[in-house]
Formats: structure tokens, C-alpha cells, sequence
């Protein structure tokens, strides 16, 4: 069977195709008298696709979102809150002749045989990119309901194939200058670097890979439920669920294994009045909970499957080796297109967990 939800208190469904009607989720448990409008969610969905087009896709979607329930008056009303986005540059002709093809890289073959041959094989159907456009709009709702706390999400394009920001932004950069660039990246210099290296890599029928850094702010101690929902591993199961990721991991991460415990320590101290820690390599949690300190967090997304280099594969119908050199509208990069999805899909799991830690209650007061 699919699974399309993900989240207890603030569950999030998920529904449609890369290259059917449309794409949308349905929001269940959202607290009610949240000012909302489409405006809010649209505002979101705007900052998905980069607007210089070399770097990205040729299919260019509006991404118009439409709400189907759950608003009344701009205010959220508790009950499910539907969004939906229509499919206007969908092309579903342009898969006819890769039906049988198993293109390397993509989920094509375990989907055909997991699902008996029925699944969509259309740009991969549910197992598409396409989807984190629903994504983005279910975490446009979770991130004005954080926001109303102080819990501020930020997201951000780190390196993109062997280029990588040499540190983490600050904040304030990375609120101020993230969306200034096409690659996403709150460094102006390196930005222009990362956009070379992909242009060179399309131009050679090739892609590259990267990994978006997400900082989140003010986010109060105690956040996460242990041992099995706790707050990293929520974060990174919905992490996961984004198309193309192959890594997540917090703070230090796997450079903690290369450390001595004096070293990897986060030591206490007071700062005005407030227990702080002097550096922050468990990237905010400790046991699965927020310590308070900021909570650092990088995803690792792997380069773009579909490329024009020749490549071997499988004809399944004819059990016959074949090759394949994909055509069509691709992205040469998805990190850029990535850095929103990342933000949605943090706030929605912190949003998740803070109501059901009851840091947010189920009426919020007007």
C-alpha cells in the first residue's frame, strides 16, 4: 500500500501526480484561529522554482493554490484544511515511450513490481518532485502557526556539488539574503560559483547533487517525544519523504564520530539569566528533545537521475537490455528548488510535535 500521511497532531495527507490533474494535501488538526489566507500559502509556494530559468526545469508551473475547506472568514476553523494545486504544464505524453524502460536512478523498477505494473509511470507519478509543491503548501500553515510563537524556520542552499559555504550564515543573512540568488545560497560570491558549475554541468548532459542547511530559532526546550518520536528522528523521517534525499543529519553530525568527548561536549553556562551551551554540536537536541539552543540540521540530496548522457538499462516488457539518453524537462540541480521544500517540511514536523507537547493549544486565543 502507499502512505500518504505523515504526523499525529498536525497530519498531513498528501494526494495526486506528477502528471495527473493535480497535487494537494489535506490538513488534519490544525489548531483553530489561525489568520489564514491564500495569500499566506501562495507567498510560499512563489519561492519553490527559482526565477532564471537555465537553471532549472523547463516545466514552469504556476503553482495557483486553491482552498478547498478548513477557512472561514480568514481564520482556520479546526476542521481539515484541503489545499490544491492544478497541473497546467503537464506533459503526460512525453512518457509514453519510457513506460517499459527503467530509467536509472528513478524509482521505475521497484514501483512496477511492487505495484504489479499499475503504478504512474509519468514522471514517476507519486514518487515525483512534483509533490513537494503540496508539501510547500501544507507548510506554509504550519509556518504561520509557529511563527505566531517566535519559532522562526530558515533554510538554505550549503553546497552544491564540491562548492560549499566555507559556515553557517547567520540569521539575519540568511533571512535577508537566501532568495536574492537563483542557487539560494546567502552568499553572494559563492552563489555566482555554484551557478557555473551547474550551467557547466547541463551543458554537458550531466547534474549535480548538494545539501541544504535549515536552522530553526526560539524553538523552546522539551520539544520532541522519546524514545521513537523524538524530534530528530520526526524530523528526519519527514526529511526522507523529499524526492532525491539520501542524508539528513544534526549539528556535528557524522563528524562527531571523529571527535573526543571534550570536544564534541556542549558545555552550560548562564547567559543573562538563561542556560545556554557554549558551542552547539548536537545541532540543539539532546535524547530526541530541544535543548533551546538552536536547532541545526542538514539534508544531502543526491544529483538529478533523469540526464542526456547515454546510459544502460533495462527494457521490462521485453526483458532486454537497452540504453537510454533522457529527454525532456529536467533539472540539472534540485538543491535551489529544495530549500523551500526543507523549510516546509521542518515546520511541519516541529509544528507536529509542539501541539502534541502542548506548546500550542488546540484553540489559539485571538
Amino acid at each position: 500500500m502507499w502512505s500518504n500521511s505523515i504526523g499525529k497532531a498536525f497530519a498531513v495527507t498528501c494526494f495526486g501526480e506528477s502528471h495527473g490533474p493535480g497535487v494537494g494535501v489535506t490538513i488534519d488538526g490544525c489548531p483553530a484561529g489561525l489568520q489564514l489566507t491564500s495569500g499566506d500559502v501562495q507567498e510560499a509556494l512563489n519561492l519553490r522554482i527559482p526565477e532564471e530559468k537555465a537553471v532549472v526545469s523547463a516545466r514552469r508551473e504556476p503553482d495557483m493554490v486553491e482552498v478547498f475547506s478548513g477557512v472561514f472568514q480568514d481564520y482556520t476553523t479546526g476542521a481539515p484544511i484541503t489545499l490544491h494545486i492544478r497541473n497546467r504544464e503537464a506533459r503526460p505524453s512525453d512518457y509514453e515511450a519510457l513506460k517499459d524502460i527503467v530509467r536509472p536512478g528513478h524509482a521505475d523498477y521497484p514501483a512496477k513490481i511492487k505495484y504489479g505494473g499499475f503504478s504512474d509511470y509519468r514522471g514517476g507519478g507519486r514518487l515525483s518532485g512534483r509533490m513537494t509543491a503540496a508539501f510547500v503548501a501544507a507548510g506554509a500553515v504550519a509556518n504561520k502557526l509557529l511563527a505566531g510563537l517566535g519559532v522562526e524556520v530558515l533554510s538554505y542552499t550549503l553546497s552544491i556539488g564540491r562548492l560549499r559555504l566555507p559556515t553557517s550564515p547567520s540569521p539575519d543573512d540568511a533571512r535577508k539574503l537566501t532568495y536574492e540568488n537563483p542557487m539560494r545560497c546567502p552568499n553572494p560570491a559563492m552563489a555566482e560559483q555554484m551557478r557555473t558549475v551547474v550551467l557547466d554541468a547541463k551543458a554537458d548532459g550531466d547534474s549535480l547533487g548538494g545539501i541544504v542547511e535549515c536552522i530553526v530559532t526560539n524553538l523552546p526546550v522539551g520539544v520532541g517525544e522519546p524514545l521513537f518520536d523524538s524530534l530528530d528522528a520526526e524530523l528526519a523521517k519527514i526529511l526522507f519523504g523529499i524526492p532525491a534525499v539520501k542524508g539528513v543529519e544534526f549539528g556535528a553530525g557524522f563528524e562527531a564520530a571523529r571527535l573526543k568527548g571534550s570536544e564534541n561536549n556542549d558545555q552550560f553556562t548562564l547567559k543573562e539569566g538563561k542556560i545556554v551551551t557554549l558551542t552547539n554540536n548536537s545541532g540543539g537536541v539532546l535524547g530526541g528533545m530541544s535543548t533551546g539552543m538552536p536547532l541545526l540540521l542538514r539534508v544531502a540530496f543526491k544529483p538529478p537521475s533523469s540526464i542526456a548522457k547515454e546510459q544502460k538499462t533495462v527494457n521490462v516488457a521485453r526483458m532486454e537490455e537497452s540504453v537510454l539518453a533522457v529527454k525532456g524537462r529536467h533539472d540539472p540541480c534540485v538543491v535551489p528548488k529544495a530549500v523551500p521544500v526543507v523549510r516546509a517540511m521542518v515546520s511541519i514536523e516541529t509544528a507536529d510535535l509542539m501541539i502534541r507537547g502542548g506548546m500550542i493549544p488546540r484553540v489559539l486565543k485571538s
